[in-house]
């Protein structure tokens, strides 16, 4: 399991090992220094509180793709959810009086209704995605790839490929509230906080972990062993749907807007920032605190280079290369083991 700059008290320290492990963080972790001399606002209250923001989504979307990777497999469909979420979210969220409402006579619901619907929907989404892999043996890849597309398709007709806004003041609030004592830390990262420490119990103290990392570890042994594997992966990538329609939920609050291209690209950033934390993707391993962990450092990242004016080209490379080295790395240091 992954801790920052962790290593056992009875084992000599290994330089190597310690680079292997944390050597991304450490160049992010430098680069963050740098951009906090050259540019002081960047460690300001107010760029921090930002960052805990853009960072409580992508922290659900990773938590939710974690449980993938730990079983040996991913979504790639991820993405795709967030934003089919956050669409059919936007279609329920706008203001009563709003000419251009997507359902005319649609009441204004209290808040939590949307977040039901849209929780209900990923989830059998995500069912799915568990059934095609679990049961008809489609690789997780591939399965994923093709739910991708399919929702993405979804999407594009539901919204019309037209942007969704205009929302209730209720609703708006919600992404954009902060604490009432310091008025620092955003509602998103306390939701996010909470949220976090539920999977926590959910991976740490429950059978559904327990059953996880076994056929993370080995998955033959696990069946053996009594583990209903089947229906162990199904009720992964259900909850994995869950938490992937909350961040849509949260991100449509967040952006005040929704369209069909919201949440692209978040299934890779929510990949990079497991690895990033810990979370192999030869399975088996994975904690909470370290896809927070790794989720900072993308974040901190990304924010350091619009800081030190990177062009969003660049930026882009610089993103496709971390996620290759943290995969590369990940692979490393499995083969080491063995």
């Amino acid at each position: 399991m992954s801790k920052l700059f962790k290593r056992k008290s009875d084992e000599p320290f290994n330089i190597k090992d310690f680079l292997n492990s944390n050597g991304l963080v450490l160049v992010v972790l430098l680069l963050i220094i740098y951009t906090s001399v050259k540019h002081p606002s960047f460690s300001s209250i107010q760029n921090l509180s930002n960052v805990l923001t853009n960072s409580s989504v992508r922290f659900i979307i990773a938590m939710g793709v974690s449980g993938t990777l730990i079983i040996r497999g991913t979504d790639l469909s991820a993405g795709r959810i967030v934003g089919l979420s956050a669409v059919i979210t936007g279609t329920l969220v706008q203001k009563p009086d709003f000419v251009g409402r997507y359902f005319e006579n649609l009441p204004d619901f209290p808040i939590i209704v949307p977040l039901i619907i849209v929780m209900v929907i990923s989830a059998i989404i995500g069912a799915f995605n568990g059934i095609v892999i679990a049961v008809f043996k489609v690789p997780p890849f591939l399965a994923t790839l093709g739910s991708q597309i399919m929702i993405f398709g979804i999407t594009m007709i539901y919204s019309e490929n037209k942007p969704i806004g205009t929302f209730t003041d209720k609703f708006l609030s919600l992404g954009r509230a902060k604490d009432p004592f310091f008025n620092a830390i955003p509602y998103l990262a306390i939701i996010a906080a909470i949220v976090g420490i539920i999977v926590w119990i959910l991976y740490a103290k429950t059978r559904y972990g327990k059953y996880m990392y076994a056929i993370g570890g080995n998955e033959e042994a696990a069946e053996v062993s009594g583990v209903n594997v089947a229906m162990t992966k199904i009720k992964i990538y259900i909850v994995a749907g869950l938490l992937y329609g909350l961040a849509g939920y949260l991100l449509t609050a967040k952006t005040g807007s929704a369209g069909a291209n919201a949440g692209g690209g978040y299934e890779l950033e929510a990949i990079a920032s497991a690895t990033i934390g810990g979370v192999s993707t030869a399975g088996g391993e994975g904690t909470v605190l370290g896809i927070l962990k790794g989720v900072f450092v993308f974040e901190l990242l990304k924010t350091s280079l619009v800081f030190l004016s990177v062009s969003p080209e660049m930026t882009n490379v610089i993103q496709g290369l971390v996620i290759i080295v943290a995969v590369a790395l990940d692979i490393r240091k499995t083969m080491e083991r063995r």
